[in-house]
């Protein structure tokens, strides 16, 4: 294997967790709005229904974008997955940072550079891992596009224009890489362009003056595609030419630039900061409060959005829908039971975030920084006791702030769901996700290395089973193997207090034998 090829494994490998992760919610979320759309409005009269009540919903609008055809199930996929570009948009601008500016941070890029690889051949195998990883997600969505009855070209066609946002965000955090002198830097340059494209994006799709800004974004190229709906391939050409002159921009500033820098001034001194220094939790709140601050702020967003749009959606729900999310455990006749569904999709994010935090822990000691931290006077379980406490009043935060802005969000459009039933649905995702954090927790302890990629793999593979397992109409004793399955649905259905009680002792015993077996193994690096 050359030298180049080597840094390209080796960047793919580091990225797996998050590839494999995204490359699962890309392929799950296809294949459920195919095969619903399919049940659910088997009709034309049904389809027709359909789009006019959601033709003209600026609601939805500023989710998914512009429906051109809600008759098929093409013109449906092309509308339905129309937020997938932000989410690859993500992968795409962490990945290119991490491969480059991070791999600077760390110190790792200076002693690659000082053997046989060339500062050009570095950064093309960095960009083209991240290019094989975007590969790997447009195989999941192809993937997934296929239980839906498409036509196997238009689904290669729609799974390449979802996935064409992807290549023009790795392009830009290459260059934000190249400009800023920090991760951070970068990331916040990076996000600041994400932000600006789906604003455009969301103007264009809800003002008809402002409709020519679509293609002022990225993410209106992707809409412009146009696939299922009158294909126009050629506005491949726009997104290829971005990418293509981002990049060429970017490798030749890394070829000419100081290992370390930045084209954008560092500072290299700032008044002392002891804030969130006093102990290791407080510092992880402090290292952290970036990424939280974006999970409350997203996670903010769509319950808003959810809770403006519950009374709408509900509205339009077909019988034969109706029938399918029954198996699920409620009706979607009425805004309650959208949102109460909407809300088992927050105890998805909230378990996935608890995994983050548990992917982080174990990042700081891959890094050896635990290593430096525990030479003080701190002992092993108060550092993973005050990172579990972290994790948990952070995943609380975020749910009730979800709830409470979801019932802000009805309010608004006139939903009558009470402020009481909205906060209590927030609430109700805690102990599901407080076990997964308790089983990451004691995944560490156990096997360091791949706790992370297991705890990710777990809380997907049990949402999964009881999606899956519930629409199949499987015994109620397999499904109820996934925790998803013991969440009740408020504020559709009253709240389990018995199978909310049973997850909490679970999540504190995994805890308490994390800590105990953490406090007797051996620290392992990277």
């Amino acid at each position: 294997m050359t030298p180049a090829g080597a840094i390209a494994r080796r960047t793919l490998r580091d990225s797996r967790t998050r590839t494999l992760s995204f490359a699962l919610l890309f392929a799950f979320a296809a294949a459920a709005q195919g095969t619903s759309y399919r049940g659910a409005y088997p009709t034309l009269a049904d389809r027709v229904e359909l789009a006019r009540t959601f033709g003209d919903n600026r609601g939805t609008r500023l989710l998914y974008g512009t429906p051109h055809d809600l008759l098929t199930t093409g013109g449906w996929l092309s509308w339905r997955l129309g937020s997938l570009p932000v989410f690859a948009a993500l992968w795409a601008l962490f990945g290119a940072v991490r491969a480059l500016r991070a791999e600077e941070e760390s110190g790792r890029q200076e002693l690659v550079l000082a053997g046989v690889v060339g500062r050009g051949a570095a950064f093309t195998a960095a960009m083209g891992a991240v290019g094989a990883g975007a590969g790997i997600l447009w195989l999941a969505l192809f993937a997934g596009l296929l239980p839906g009855h498409v036509d196997p070209g238009g689904a290669a066609y729609l799974a390449l224009a979802l996935l064409t946002p992807a290549l023009v965000f790795a392009g830009v955090g290459a260059l934000a890489s190249q400009l800023a002198p920090t991760r951070r830097g970068a990331l916040a340059l990076g996000g600041g362009v994400l932000v600006a494209a789906l604003a455009l994006r969301m103007a264009a799709d809800t003002s008809a003056p402002l409709d020519w800004l679509r293609w002022a974004t990225p993410l209106g190229w992707a809409e412009e595609l146009r696939p299922f709906v009158g294909a126009r391939p050629l506005v491949l050409v726009l997104p290829a030419l971005a990418t293509a002159l981002l990049l060429a921009a970017s490798w030749r500033i890394a070829a000419r630039r100081d290992i370390g820098a930045g084209l954008l001034p560092a500072r290299d001194s700032a008044p002392p900061r002891s804030a969130g220094l006093s102990s290791p939790a407080a510092q992880a709140v402090r290292a952290q409060a970036g990424g939280l601050c974006a999970w409350l702020a997203g996670t903010g967003l769509v319950a808003l959005l959810l809770g403006a749009l519950a009374d709408s959606v509900s509205g339009g729900i077909s019988g034969d829908l109706d029938a399918q999310f029954r198996k699920l455990g409620t009706s979607l006749e009425q805004a309650k039971g959208f949102l109460g569904l909407e809300f088992l999709f927050l105890v998805l994010a909230l378990s996935l975030f608890v995994c983050f935090q548990i992917a982080a822990a174990r990042e700081e000691e891959a890094e050896q920084r635990l290593e430096t931290l525990l030479a003080l006077p701190v002992g092993r379980r108060r550092w993973l006791a005050g990172r579990l406490a972290v994790a948990a009043l952070s995943a609380a935060a975020i749910a009730l702030v979800a709830g409470l802005l979801a019932w802000a969000g009805a309010a608004a459009a006139g939903a009558g769901v009470s402020f009481g039933a909205l906060l209590g649905a927030g609430a109700n995702c805690l102990p599901a996700a407080l076990l997964f954090l308790g089983l990451g927790a004691l995944l560490y302890a156990l096997v360091p290395r791949a706790s992370a990629a297991l705890a990710f793999g777990l809380v997907g593979l049990s949402f999964l089973w009881d999606t899956i397992g519930s629409l199949a109409a499987l015994p109620g004793w397999a499904v109820g193997l996934s925790p998803f399955h013991h969440v009740a649905l408020v504020p559709a259905e009253a709240f389990d207090a018995p199978a909310a009680a049973v997850m909490l002792a679970l999540a504190a015993v995994a805890a308490v034998a994390a800590l105990r077996l953490f406090a007797r193994r051996d620290l392992i690096g990277a």
